[in-house]
Order: structure tokens, then sequence, then C-alpha cells
């Protein structure tokens, strides 16, 4: 039980700002190279699900890619900085 508490942090503002811009899932995975990054892994930083600083680091320059010119930063989109390894 307290590991699921620990890993459920709740929805971070990747959820909002992704939802504000109408930006999907799908989007982020298609602007990235082919294995870069996966649907599953861009719903489980939206919804909070505790995810590492390199995971972290791939859903924030999905994000860049796909909004360039406008560039944003990890804090923006997290609540959290993840650890090197979970």
């Amino acid at each position: 039980m307290t590991n699921e508490i620990e890993m459920n942090l709740g929805t971070q503002p990747l959820d909002a700002i992704m939802t504000e811009k109408n930006i999907k899932n799908n989007d982020l995975v298609a602007v990235a190279p082919p294995g870069f990054i996966t649907h599953k892994q861009i719903q489980k930083g939206r919804k909070g699900r505790r995810l590492t600083m390199h995971m972290q680091q791939k859903v924030l320059d999905a994000l860049n890619a796909y909004s360039a010119p406008e560039k944003y930063e990890w804090e923006q989109l997290f609540t959290y900085r993840g650890k090197k390894d979970l």
C-alpha cells in the first residue's frame, strides 16, 4: 500500500498543458524518433505515475519537439523530480 501511494503523485501539469493545447499522446509519439517514447509512458507522466529522470526528459523532449518554437522546462510539466533508478 505504501509503494502505491509513493508511486502515484496525482495529475501533473503536463496533463493540463496537453489538454489546453489539444495535444494527444499520439502527437508526441509521432513527433519523436521511432522507439523513443510510447503512449503508455506519456499517459503515466500525465496521470502522475512516478517516472525516472530519464523518462521525464524524454517526455519533455517530445513535447518541445511538437510545440516548437514554444519551449517548456521540466518544472512546468512535473511537480516532482524523478530518481535516476526506480
